[in-house]
């Protein structure tokens, strides 16, 4: 039996909160895209975990364009006999074999340098992609789909709105370039939706914020990530700007908790958000992982405060996800900061598939 990589302590958790959930998937096959991202690896870990730790007798399918590079990233997760791994692009897979009764479509490109340089790629993953996986779930017989979202639907969040809702409509700005992630995003979600009424699929949607934990990719466009790197090299963080906006960040075992219930118990065509609603400024997140780190790391906040900039702010209201789902931020922030840096201490992790991390 192969060894994990995450936490023995994580990896109880998620089951503790999920176990009553997990039956449904008892002997069943799973297909998963995204799975060698951020989320992916989360999702496989649990998965693993779960599947062994209740008997399940499942078997999941992971679409990735490299198996190979994976196996070489994870090659505990590449020995696992519940996981069966197959090459191709998310918008032209060749369909694998027989019924799949679930699906998780997690495969988007998390590279702002994408979204920037190359905004019709990005559209085109993600819209023609969701297709493309729509088509094979309704090929392969499969009654339900987790669509994994993001926050970005909404667009700019207004500064007097502290806590954006599902209930919020306001989107992107369409003659935005830079929007194509955003509107693709919200494209999956209608699709999903479309394909929910045509076919009877019952199509999830998590609509995921800002996270933090093991596997979060080192060098990329995430401030947490970034800071993580500059910690545990030393220092000195470097704040780009003026530290004053606001984030908020779940924890990785928290975000597989809130995936997987989600995906099992919550209603179809149905958003939720998915994330911590405890704003923090970055100036706060920063000093807060230098803390963590121990040492003398510095803070280096690059920019001073303007006097009448109102501070913009991406932090989700989730009373949808409590009250209906009964979901909470089990582990806050400073203990999700310490439990990411002891991580990475160990077994240093910079990064993952770069097309597959939701």
């Amino acid at each position: 039996m192969s060894e994990l990589s995450l936490p023995r302590e994580d990896l109880d958790h998620v089951l503790a909160h999920t176990r009553d959930a997990w039956d449904e998937l008892r002997g069943q096959r799973l297909f998963i895209t995204g799975g060698t991202g951020f989320f992916g690896m989360w999702l496989l870990e649990s998965f693993v975990w779960a599947n062994r730790q209740l008997g399940l007798e499942a078997q999941a399918t992971v679409l990735t364009r490299d198996p190979a590079q994976f196996a070489a990233q994870a090659p505990q997760l590449a020995r696992e006999p519940s996981l069966c791994f197959c090459r191709g692009d998310v918008r032209d897979f060749a369909f694998p074999e027989g019924r799949f009764s679930h699906i998780i479509h997690a495969a988007t490109p998390a590279k702002v340098e994408l979204n920037r340089d190359e905004p019709l790629t990005m559209l085109d993953i993600i819209v023609g992609g969701t297709r493309r996986v729509l088509d094979f779930a309704v090929a392969c017989g499969a009654t339900k789909l987790l669509l994994t979202s993001s926050g970005a639907i909404y667009g700019r969040q207004p500064p007097n709105v502290t806590h954006v809702a599902e209930e919020y409509a306001g989107g992107p700005e369409t003659t935005d370039a830079g929007a194509a992630y955003g509107e693709g995003k919200r494209v999956a979600e209608l699709l999903s939706t479309l394909y929910a009424r045509q076919f009877g699929l019952q199509a999830k949607i998590a609509r995921c914020f800002a996270f933090v934990g093991p596997y979060l990719p080192l060098d990329r466009q995430y401030a947490v990530g970034n800071f993580l790197r500059d910690a545990l090299a030393g220092g000195p963080i470097r704040v780009q700007g003026d530290g004053t906006p606001y984030r908020s960040y779940l924890y990785a075992a928290d975000l597989a908790i809130w995936l997987w219930t989600v995906f099992f118990r919550g209603e179809s065509c149905r958003p939720y958000n998915i994330g911590s609603d405890e704003g923090v400024t970055i100036d706060q997140l920063a000093r807060c992982i230098a803390q963590s780190a121990g040492g003398e790391v510095a803070v280096n906040v690059l920019e001073k405060p303007a006097s009448n900039r109102i501070p913009s702010r991406y932090v989700p209201k989730v009373s949808r996800a409590r009250e209906e789902l009964g979901l909470a931020v089990w582990i806050a922030l400073p203990e999700a900061v310490r439990r990411s840096v002891e991580f990475l201490r160990k077994q240093p992790f910079t990064g993952v598939s770069p097309a597959t991390s939701a």
